[in-house]
């Protein structure tokens, strides 16, 4: 069984390896009881979305982890992979940038407006 920084570096491998764009992991541990990390990468098609959540579901079992679910799969536009401590989101830019996870889970706070 991975740590949750390996099971995360082999889902960031994963990714690159079919050229997922825009890889971001977030340190969830402290907002969530749920899970640890959250990685976040963008996909240019739905054909690719599904083939980079393949990948990773097929990485992680090579490795002996548990895949807990796959959602999304039938759009194509944004797939999550449940691996327990780790999720993973395989989004079309479009769709992660309406859901805009990064900012909601606090990536990238929103910057106050000063002085306005």
């Amino acid at each position: 069984m991975l740590t949750v920084e390996e099971k995360t570096q082999a889902v960031v491998a994963a990714l690159e390896d079919i050229k997922a764009q825009d890889i971001e992991v977030i340190n969830t541990s402290k907002l969530s009881t749920l899970f640890e990390r959250m990685v976040i990468a963008s996909a240019q098609s739905t054909r690719q979305t599904k083939a980079l959540a393949d990948h990773v579901e097929e990485k992680l079992k090579e490795v002996g982890e548990t895949i807990h679910g796959v959602e999304g799969g039938d759009s194509g536009e944004w797939v999550l992979v449940d691996l327990g401590d780790v999720i993973v989101h395989i989004m079309q830019p479009p769709v992660r940038a309406y859901y805009n996870l990064e900012e909601l889970w606090g990536a990238h706070p929103k910057r106050a407006n000063v002085g306005k």
